[in-house]
């Protein structure tokens, strides 16, 4: 990466918790437990394979780390390598809190917009796609290696809602597919705009704008 290509990379994660803080907090309807996904790479027990960086000596010393502050407030959403802990390989766990707040975004933006659920094929295509995209660049910055992180993008990728139907979900995924090209900053332009859901809606009621 280039010389201050982290501070953008820290600006995205900004506009994260920005509009989770603004918009979704608010408004989630989630409050059971996080539940028990795929173990992490650290806890595989895999012959041969070296210890990745973990949580403990990576994560928390980074801007990443807000990606799991927002995670553990996601019940359900969250699913956790069963022996989570500070030892959990750090882009494992980037990618399960990414999951986590895609489908936060997603479940509570059809709510808010008086959609029908999401499907289970939306949440899934949202959940690895944003666990992929974000993992992967955070594997990048920080040069670590992840065996869990698929080569390619989930086949259900074409599936994804774009930002004239789920503003905010879409602009996460669209931001971390290159999150280091310029267009990319902001795709939404006039969430800017507003100060809650019931703002967002209103938008996309009057036909909405991405400019």
């Amino acid at each position: 990466m280039k010389p201050g290509d982290a501070v953008t990379l820290h600006q995205l994660l900004g506009r994260i918790s920005y509009f989770h803080t603004l918009f979704i907090e608010p408004a989630l309807t989630s409050s059971r437990q996080p539940g028990a996904g795929e173990p992490c790479c650290n806890h595989k027990g895999t012959a041969g394979d070296g210890r990745r960086p973990d949580v403990g000596s990576l994560l928390a010393n980074t801007a990443w780390v807000v990606l799991d502050e927002i995670a553990v407030t996601l019940g359900e959403y969250l699913l956790l390598c069963p022996d989570a802990g500070h030892r959990c390989c750090a882009t494992c766990h980037v990618a399960a809190a990414s999951a986590a707040i895609a489908q936060a975004w997603t479940v509570t933006e059809h709510l808010a917009y008086d959609q029908p659920l999401p499907t289970t094929v939306l949440l899934r295509a949202c959940r690895t796609t944003a666990a992929t995209r974000l993992a992967l660049v955070f594997a990048e910055q920080h040069g670590t290696a992840c065996g869990a992180l698929p080569q390619a993008e989930t086949p259900d990728a074409g599936l994804l809602p774009d930002s004239d139907e789920l503003p905010l979900t879409g602009e996460l995924l669209a931001l971390w597919q290159d999150p280091l090209a310029a267009t990319r900053s902001p795709v939404v332009s006039w969430l800017n705009h507003c100060t809650d859901l019931k703002d967002i809606h209103r938008v996309l009621q009057q036909g909405g704008t991405t400019k």
